[in-house]
């Protein structure tokens, strides 16, 4: 919705406030901000997204290895640990060594965290790496201290145990995060690598990168199309459900349109191609899912909110606690202990990634069922749906109108004559009326004559002059708006759309086209009454249609005979009432109701995907596709709730144990301890958004 909240201009954002610098520190994959398309789309595309990924993931894991290697000895060497399992350990030496060995722990385990916290500290913009690498440098300054003079006990076996449970924490976590940008990484990857350029004289594999319009292309049986296009010749079934949803393969044959990186069945076909790779339909989704995954929606950016307070509130906390264990009476080391404990369980991590993992999962998913998201804040509202208007053709219908019946009111016309006429001027129109009309001259063999003067009549019809007679295509509307009679011989059924043909200014006979409806129109309005939103048809056909098709279909309302203009109005009328509106429509005349829904939904673009108006794309007219869009937008935003209380509750019941208000009950917790609770908390997170399906 451009005019309402275009989400595009904040697409160079991060995800969230807090990762700004775990990007920094982790280079997190689900930054695609590098993400380039066109000739360098595999290798950016491979290395600033996956395989960095995997090298970041393989760092973690090698520190978190080396650290548990060392952390044995510092845990033998320790005093606390010794005394806890009566061992006594000593040589000349021993205190050195554990400080050597834990300042190994501290450089080498902890840098992630330390180099992060710098990034932010530049960036202004303290979170979660300012916890962890405040936490970690007070306990090992305290600690290192001890060995030179300081009364107290070290805690080198803690802080050996916090950096190995917080390198084990982000390893974990950042498996979980690469899983929700392989959704992403499998689109890419769709897009084939090689293309049969044909040639004159030969046929020659080139980059499909390099392919450009008007070039023709061979696909092979079982191999990937490389480019958007126009079959030239042969025929065969596509396989389009990685991009459209679509799980039934798809006949395409002479003059249909193919999309890159649909998988080709048994038969072999040549393509002219449209446009070059970066235009493509899958770059363009690739685009549009990345953009979406990065474009920041309320729901994002109150998480984002309450992840800065709570790392402002973990260090006043932290801080807090030790002034009152200090000076209440307690050792240094006490002290001190409580408040890196406060400080680590605090992190914000978990609420940081609550959001953006959905985000980044339920996208790249969406993308894969033909649900393209333009805008996060409509997908997110479309929770909040009361209304859906539903255009009728296409959407609820098949869309395929064929001929019905040709009545003629001229005795010195005959049938085909009458078809002739008016395929002349259909055969300008991309209307599925002037299709059927079309088909039919086709099927009759006719030979249609150029029309000269062509002018659309908005929402009525077409007129035109062939063979030096004005002629017109009309609806029963335009005659009655005219005073013209409309003859009493005509007759429709309540299924039927009829158009008049005019020759200057008379009728000269009827045809009657039906479009049968969909198969699963009716289940998809069931299952909307089912989520209480109510359904209406909003149709330039006549009344009798509409009638028919909603009470077929267990509709709530209907309105008919509505001009492109008029839609919006009504649109405005439903929204004075309180309802939350939704549109769908084909993207075109349908452009300014969309633009006025709360939330406008343009269906069958097919690869036309830069429907601008539209919040949401839906790439097939599948009115099953609008209801699993509305119950996954609802799945989406109850998964990030989820994330946020727990994320939030977490920390309300962890923060006052981590700071020892239970301390007279015996009830304590350890820095160790604290790491625990706070990887937990991330990973639950990254599960439960990992759970995250699109019902279909």
């Amino acid at each position: 919705m451009k005019n309402q909240h275009d989400h595009h201009a904040m697409g160079g954002h991060k995800m969230s406030a807090d990762m700004q610098a775990d990007h920094k520190a982790e280079a997190d994959t689900m930054d695609h901000s590098k993400m380039k398309h066109g000739s360098d789309h595999h290798s950016v595309m491979g290395m600033s997204g996956h395989d960095h990924h995997a090298m970041m993931i393989a760092d973690f894991k090698k520190r978190f290895y080396v650290v548990l290697v060392l952390t044995v000895p510092i845990l033998l060497l320790s005093m606390q640990i010794q005394q806890w399992l009566h061992l006594d350990i000593q040589f000349s030496g021993s205190s050195a060594l554990l400080f050597a060995l834990a300042s190994v722990v501290f450089v080498y385990g902890g840098w992630p965290f330390l180099s992060g916290w710098l990034s932010e500290m530049k960036a202004k913009n303290p979170g979660m790496m300012t916890l962890i690498g405040f936490a970690v440098t007070v306990a090992y300054t305290y600690s290192a201290a001890t060995v030179f003079g300081l009364k107290g006990m070290d805690f080198f076996w803690e802080l050996a145990t916090l950096i190995l449970i917080m390198l084990l924490g982000h390893w974990m976590e950042m498996r979980s995060v690469m899983g929700a940008s392989n959704e992403l990484e499998l689109l890419v990857q769709l897009m084939p690598a090689d293309a049969h350029l044909v040639m004159s004289d030969k046929i020659q594999d080139v980059k499909t990168a390099t392919l450009k319009e008007h070039d023709i292309i061979l696909v092979k049986p079982g191999e990937k199309v490389a480019a958007d296009g126009i079959i030239l010749e042969g025929e065969s079934y596509l396989n389009e459900s990685m991009l459209t949803g679509e799980s039934k393969p798809v006949q395409k044959g002479k003059g249909d349109k193919v999309i890159a990186g649909s998988i080709n069945g048994n038969g072999s076909f040549k393509v002219t191609v449209s446009h070059t790779a970066k235009d493509s339909y899958l770059s363009q989704v690739v685009k549009l899912v990345d953009d979406a995954q990065k474009s920041k929606s309320q729901t994002q950016l109150l998480a984002d909110t309450a992840a800065k307070w709570l790392t402002v509130i973990a260090l006043v906390t932290g801080i807090g606690t030790f002034l009152y264990w200090y000076l209440t009476g307690q050792t240094l080391a006490f002290a001190m202990e409580r408040m890196v404990t406060v400080i680590v369980i605090c992190c914000p991590h978990a609420l940081g990634l609550a959001v953006p993992l959905v985000v980044a999962k339920s996208t790249a998913l969406s993308a894969k069922h033909g649900l393209l998201i333009k805008n996060r804040t409509a997908f997110e509202n479309s929770r909040k749906i009361t209304t859906i208007v539903f255009d009728k053709t296409g959407t609820l219908t098949v869309g395929k109108f064929e001929v019905s019946k040709i009545v003629l009111l001229d005795k010195d016309l005959d049938e085909k004559e009458l078809i002739r006429l008016a395929s002349a001027l259909e055969q300008n129109s991309e209307h599925p009326i002037a299709t059927g009309i079309l088909q039919k001259a086709r099927d009759l063999k006719i030979n249609i004559p150029k029309a000269d003067s062509f002018k659309a009549i908005t929402g009525q019809g077409v007129e035109a002059t062939v063979m030096g007679k004005k002629i017109m295509v009309v609806s029963p509307g335009y005659l009655k708006e005219h005073q013209l009679a409309i003859p009493e011989s005509f007759t429709a059924n309540d299924t039927e759309t009829v158009v008049f043909v005019l020759m200057d200014k008379k009728p000269a006979g009827y045809i009657a086209l039906s479009d049968e409806l969909r198969p699963e129109s009716a289940a998809a309005i069931n299952t909307l009454k089912d989520e209480h939103i109510k359904s209406i048809l909003l149709t330039g056909d006549n009344q009798k249609v509409a009638v028919s098709v909603s009470k077929t279909l267990g509709m709530d309302s209907f309105i008919a005979e509505v001009l492109p203009h008029q839609k919006l109005e009504k649109i405005k009328e439903l929204q004075s009432k309180g309802e939350f509106v939704a549109m769908t429509g084909d993207g075109v005349n349908d452009a300014p109701a969309l633009a006025q829904a709360d939330i406008g939904i343009a269906v069958g673009s097919g690869s036309d995907i830069a429907a601008e108006t539209a919040g949401i794309v839906l790439v097939n007219s599948n009115p099953k596709d609008i209801v699993s869009l509305i119950l996954f937008g609802k799945a989406t935003y109850r998964k990030m709730v989820q994330n946020l209380a727990w994320a939030t509750g977490y920390n309300v019941i962890a923060l006052p144990l981590a700071a020892g208000v239970l301390y007279n009950q015996g009830i304590v917790l350890s820095p160790a301890a604290g790491a625990v609770l706070m990887t937990v908390s991330t990973v639950v997170v990254a599960i439960n958004a990992s759970l995250l399906k699109v019902k279909t």
